[in-house]
């Protein structure tokens, strides 16, 4: 993983557990565990982080909804 995909992953990571009410190592953990992070945000970095903030928070929200890491 190149510094761009680390930036965007903790960009992702730090959004995600403000708008969840989570700790970012929560929120870390479960797109690991849900293989979220590694099947999904790395490999569609460059489509990914095209989206603005809102969009791409949501996408990703539903994403961990479909996975069972967040309650439906």
């Amino acid at each position: 993983m190149d510094s761009k995909n680390v930036n965007f992953v903790t960009y992702c990571i730090g959004n995600l557990a403000r708008r969840l009410s989570l700790t970012q190592r929560d929120v870390y953990n479960r797109l690991k565990r849900s293989g979220i992070l590694e099947e999904y945000i790395i490999p569609s970095y460059d489509v990914l982080h095209t989206f603005d903030k809102e969009y791409l928070m949501e996408d990703l929200i539903s994403f961990m909804k479909e996975k069972k890491v967040l309650p439906s």
